[in-house]
């Protein structure tokens, strides 16, 4: 799940394409390989040049465009047009060469990486080994406060350097610009998956203090990067203008530019009806009206990533780099797996989401080789008798008639549910969840008494605050099945704040020497799964589908599991439409 998941996307009805990440490691974007696309507009061999289209985004953007540093799928889809990894991912989700190549040591511990001669950055530097050095530099800093640490903590040297007890990483070694070797502690199955591939200008961040990045005008107002369009204008939150970035190394876009535009998403089929958006992620609330539209195509395919339901066990200590499981709110399990089957998960999927998404129960994906058959998993069906039998056995009863439970000590029991405002049936569908916890006798109320906003919502859940007890997310996996960065003690994205001896063990495991035996290390994702099925520290809502909306004058766009901002450089639009 390393790859894939740097997009943070917590909202239940915005779709995610993903975890946001691209081949090399942590999550971070990427606009070439995947599942291989469902859909696609235009046909090879008609391609015209020129022009402008515009792509819509629901709410404002935080404005992190560096891979490094972003959080949300809100600035992932500028990147996705601006900059690329190092490495790719292959239709049947392996990890490729792309602009770099690499051999590999027999023990498996030594990795010498080559990169392709003559890709330019944005302000015209030839990119070298040593934008992607600094990179893991970057993110391997005392100073870094992002998320994707572990995407450079296998290299030999990363941890004293983080500590501070070094001044440099000493399992980097630049052999030549072009050439560069890392040694990494451990043999790793993954390591590849996992190693984070975005390179960072070293000579444009001259003079930046690590801790200063995210607010320098280098990520705020004036990003670069290696990819087919790059960054004209900023109005924060609003738009961001790009342009063709004629000296791509593939090639030059055939779009003079592309246009990232905040709308309304309650007015997209209109805005999609008068030519104001050519392309967006759409909310499964505007599906009907959207197909009904003579110059709109709907694009869908299944999406890696799955919805969830988290439960908060404790927080962040961010001195300590760890979590701390200090709420003994949702300590008993029969109360989290009683609030599951209380959950009428197809009822809201085919109520207010038109069918689009598939009952899930652990976090691997169905598309995934490590999938456990289901038949060895406990399904979660929705059975309210279920429900009120694990609650009285867990002393959570209604012990003063007024149809809600108390808490085992008898005093009043509240949950405070958050979610995040999307579409038009995001209230509706919230509603259906509490409902069907109070007809349990839980009461789970929405805190605040409203759904948030994103970037509230998000830091919010991220930041701990006491007020959060139960929130509704979306995350986005990889091409590997690791668990590693979300699901470990000392990942700053395991939002539930949740792990456990065993939940450690196994995900050490799955990366171990002997994973390079494929029996062996699915046999350990079975286990995990089947772990984390009967400990529901989440409830695992559904798997996504994406439905992209394209007005047809667009050609050339893709759609896979991964993303659909595939080779942006090929989109074209075409006359007369």
């Amino acid at each position: 799940m390393n790859n894939r998941y740097i997009l943070r996307v917590l909202a239940p009805l915005l779709l995610v394409m993903t975890l946001v990440s691209a081949c090399s490691g942590a999550g971070a974007p990427d606009n070439r390989g995947g599942n291989g696309p469902s859909a696609q507009t235009g046909i090879e061999g008609e391609t015209k040049a020129g022009g402008t289209v515009t792509y819509g985004y629901p709410s404002p953007f935080k404005g992190l465009f560096e891979p490094a540093f972003y959080e949300g799928e809100d600035d992932l889809r500028v990147l996705e047009f601006i900059t690329e990894p190092l490495l790719t991912v292959k239709d049947d989700l392996t990890t490729a060469p792309g602009i770099a190549t690499w051999q590999e040591s027999a023990d498996h511990k030594t990795f010498t990486f080559k990169i392709k001669h003559g890709v330019r950055w944005q302000n015209g530097d030839e990119l070298t080994v040593e934008d992607w050095k600094f990179a893991l530099e970057v993110i391997a800093h005392p100073d870094y406060t992002g998320p994707r640490y572990y995407s450079v903590e296998m290299i030999e040297g990363a941890e004293a350097y983080r500590a501070g007890k070094a001044k440099r990483i000493s399992g980097i070694r630049i052999i030549d610009p072009y050439t560069m070797e890392i040694k990494v502690t451990t043999a790793r199955v993954n390591t590849i998956d996992n190693l984070w591939a975005y390179p960072m200008n070293e000579r444009y961040f001259a003079g930046v203090a690590v801790k200063d990045m995210p607010s320098s005008d280098q990520v705020r107002k004036a990003p670069i990067g290696i990819g087919p369009f790059q960054v004209k204008n900023i109005q924060p939150g609003e738009f961001v203008e790009m342009s063709r970035f004629d000296n791509y190394y593939k090639g030059k876009p055939l779009l003079d530019g592309v246009l990232y535009k905040v709308f309304d998403d309650k007015m997209i089929a209109s805005l999609f009806e008068q030519g104001a958006i050519d392309i967006e992620q759409a909310p499964r609330d505007a599906y009907e009206s959207l197909n009904k539209l003579d110059n709109v195509k709907l694009m869908q395919s299944p999406d890696l990533s799955y919805e969830y339901i988290g439960f908060k066990f404790g927080h962040w200590d961010a001195k300590a780099q760890r979590i701390v499981m200090d709420n003994p709110k949702f300590a008993d399990k029969r109360l989290r797996q009683a609030m599951y089957y209380a959950l009428d998960r197809q009822g809201i999927i085919d109520g207010f989401s038109y069918g689009l998404g598939k009952l899930a129960e652990t976090p691997i994906s169905s598309e995934s080789w490590a999938k456990i058959p289901e038949e060895q998993i406990n399904r979660y069906p929705y059975d309210p008798g279920k429900a009120k039998e694990l609650l009285d056995e867990a002393g959570y009863k209604d012990k003063d008639g007024d149809g809600l439970r108390e808490d085992p000590k008898g005093a009043k029991f509240v949950i405070h549910f958050d979610s995040m405002v999307g579409g038009v049936n995001d209230e509706p569908r919230t509603e259906a969840m509490l409902q069907n916890w109070r007809e349990v006798g839980l009461d789970v109320r929405l805190n605040g008494g409203a759904l948030k906003e994103m970037n509230t919502f998000y830091t919010m859940v991220e930041e701990d605050d006491p007020s959060v007890e139960l929130f509704n997310g979306v995350w986005g996996l990889s091409n590997d099945p690791d668990p590693s960065g979300l699901w470990r003690e000392n990942d700053l994205w395991n939002y539930p704040r949740w792990s456990s001896r065993e939940n450690e063990r196994l995900i050490r495991e799955g990366v171990s020497v002997k994973a390079y035996d494929r029996d062996y290390r699915k046999q350990v994702y079975y286990d995990w799964q089947k772990l984390i099925n009967e400990e529901v520290p989440m409830m695992i809502f559904a798997e996504r589908e994406t439905i992209i909306a394209a007005n047809k004058r667009l050609q050339g766009v893709k759609v896979n599991a991964y993303t659909h901002i595939i080779d942006p450089y090929k989109w074209w639009i075409k006359d007369g439409e």
